[in-house]
């Protein structure tokens, strides 16, 4: 797998593989506490390490531990490579029609595990969800296998980590009914629309809750306000606008719902430790998107 993402990965940050939810990540040197934004996904790392820190846990996702996200979230991590071993990875994001089709056949079979769902969860990487790993990348290798294959390889990634030792929990939190569905539905809301104005008080509407006992289930999920959720958010989504498409602090401001420029900088400034310029300089390899390789640079698992 190493290999593979070597050469899959070729430089540092995120690259973007043959088949659209899926993309490797690469680090040559060692990050410190560093804010991100995972989409709900499945994070395998095969070489170096990552700690998440939610709330008041840590999460250690390396060579024998994987990560699952449920819902979109904001936190902290810092990573562990070096030139010699960068950190490389694969990240699966989740498609909420292929999990509904798994959960209603996994249930069907073995009917439906009383588990509390998970916003997050770090859990030990088996055997069977190794080898298709394996498998995925090498199908991402050539370009009729990534064709043929890889969507297949995904959906059989996608049924062994609902099947695995926390998959209950996974499948309490996506399967989205309760209070945990309500909020991961106002998450959704946020995330297609951070750039308008939102009213709380009218999300917790949409939600069927009053506004205490909305404010109450999305801390649960999330670790922190409605408010300060939507502005990590929009804080995160123009940091990679400038990172990924060279637009300026002013112009991402206004594109993420920031009426005044100044305002935007002191609160970017506040939340990640840096002005927008200097935060950008500093994280242009780490969160840079790399196009999908042409397949003529890409290697059989023979080769």
């Amino acid at each position: 797998m190493v290999e593979l993402l070597l050469r899959l990965a070729p430089r540092e940050g995120y690259t973007q593989s043959a088949l659209e939810n899926v993309r490797f990540m690469r680090a040559n040197q060692p990050l410190p506490l560093t804010p991100v934004l995972y989409e709900p996904s499945i994070v395998i790392v095969c070489q170096g390490r990552k700690r998440g820190f939610f709330g008041n846990k840590a999460f250690v996702y390396d060579a024998r531990h994987y990560l699952v996200l449920s819902v979109p979230l904001p936190f902290a991590t810092e990573t562990e490579a070096t030139p010699e071993e960068p950190m490389l990875a694969v990240a699966l994001r989740l498609d909420l029609t292929t999990t509904a089709e798994l959960m209603l056949a996994i249930e069907e079979g073995h009917g439906r595990i009383a588990a509390d769902p998970q916003s997050m969860i770090a859990t030990p990487l088996t055997g069977k969800l190794s080898d298709s790993v394996l498998r995925l990348l090498e199908a991402l290798s050539t370009p009729l296998e990534a064709d043929i294959l890889g969507p297949s390889l995904v959906r059989e990634i996608c049924f062994r980590v609902l099947m695995g030792e926390q998959g209950g929990a996974m499948r309490a939190a996506l399967v989205q009914q309760g209070n945990f569905g309500k909020i991961a539905r106002a998450l959704r809301r946020i995330h297609q629309h951070y750039d308008a104005a939102m009213d709380v008080s009218r999300l917790a509407g949409e939600a069927g809750m009053s506004v205490p006992a909305f404010h109450a289930h999305f801390k649960a999920v999330t670790q922190t306000t409605p408010i300060q959720y939507l502005k990590s958010t929009r804080l995160h989504q123009a940091r990679l606008m400038m990172i990924r498409h060279d637009v300026t602090a002013a112009a991402a401001a206004l594109q993420v719902g920031y009426e005044s420029a100044s305002q935007f900088s002191r609160e970017f400034k506040r939340f990640f430790g840096r002005p927008p310029g200097e935060e950008i300089a500093h994280m242009k390899q780490t969160l840079a998107l790399t196009p999908a390789a042409t397949f003529s640079h890409y290697v059989t698992a023979q080769n």
